[in-house]
């Protein structure tokens, strides 16, 4: 039983300025999954701690939102500046990964799933699936 507890997992995250989007791997490291969405606020960092402490967290997967025009996205320079404090304050490593696509493909299917318009809106939804697309697409990366 202790050994199903000290199963590590990856923690994928969907920056945005007001929420942020969290997906989490299975312990075997092979699904992602939405996890959560977390207020971009003053305690994002003591949020995350908690987290990364419980879940067993060994890497962070950072979306890094790419643009098909090529130009840089304003986010960036947020981005590396969030990537940073992820890294001083863990001590985890974090890897940049390109999220093109991702919030389209996110709400394609909260459409899909959720009848309810109500439900439907949640941004947050949309959010924590964007982490988990994201995160699966890191996964099959290393198959």
């Amino acid at each position: 039983m202790s050994d199903i507890l000290n199963l590590k997992r990856i923690l994928a995250i969907d920056y945005g300025k007001k929420r942020i989007g969290l997906a989490l791997t299975d312990p075997l490291l092979t699904f992602a999954y939405p996890f959560e969405t977390i207020q971009n606020n003053k305690s994002v960092l003591v949020q995350l701690k908690k987290i990364i402490e419980e879940k067993n967290i060994i890497k962070i997967i950072l979306g890094y939102p790419s643009r098909e025009d090529g130009k840089v996205s304003r986010l960036i320079p947020e981005i590396n500046n969030f990537k940073d404090k992820l890294f001083k304050n863990f001590k985890i490593e974090v890897v940049l990964w390109d999220e093109m696509y991702t919030s389209k493909m996110a709400e394609k299917i909260v459409v899909d799933s959720y009848k309810k318009k109500k439900k439907r809106k949640d941004k947050g939804l949309v959010d924590r699936n964007a982490a988990a697309i994201m995160l699966q697409e890191y996964l099959d990366s290393k198959e």
